[in-house]
């Protein structure tokens, strides 16, 4: 279970955090400014791209609290430069990594809110329904929107690959 959830949160966080890297180096290089790109949305219903990071991490984090049965750290939504969201993903990296192996279960039943709704899942089917595919469509929703925004990327960046 580990590796199915923590394994992967870990690597595609990390890659989110090199993919920050680089789009600091392009607003740098054509002088835009760092809150264009940070309040930057695909659409106007959609979040900006640094919601979009901080869901990120949440997903991950919040996810990985419960699968281990645990009451899920919060952290506030205060993020409004680029270092302060690579913080936010090493503090959310940081938070999955206190969590041993034999602390995630897939038989665990999880409890949690999604759209005002209480919801119960056995560990393995939140994982895979709902932690998953959430943390993935925020992760791909920054990637689009700094895509979007010329920030040169490719499906390397977005994979983490060396």
């Amino acid at each position: 279970m580990h590796r199915r959830s923590v394994a992967v949160f870990d690597r595609f966080l990390s890659a989110l955090s090199a993919i920050l890297d680089k789009t600091e180096a392009h607003c740098e290089a054509k002088r835009i400014k760092p809150e264009v790109i940070l309040a930057a949305r695909l659409f106007p219903d959609m979040f900006p791209f640094a919601r979009q990071v901080q869901l990120t991490c949440d997903f991950a984090a919040r996810g990985t609290a419960r699968l281990a049965g645990v009451e899920p750290k919060s952290f506030p939504d205060t993020e409004t430069t680029f270092a302060e969201l690579k913080d936010r993903i090493a503090a959310a990296r940081g938070y999955m990594a206190s969590f041993d192996a034999a602390d995630l279960s897939p038989e665990r039943v999880v409890q949690f809110k999604a759209g005002g709704r209480d919801m119960t899942s056995p560990g393995d089917e939140f994982l895979s329904f709902y932690s998953l595919p959430q943390f993935f469509f925020h992760l791909t929703t920054a990637y689009d929107i700094l895509r979007h925004n010329g920030v040169e990327l490719g499906k390397r960046d977005y994979m983490g690959a060396p």
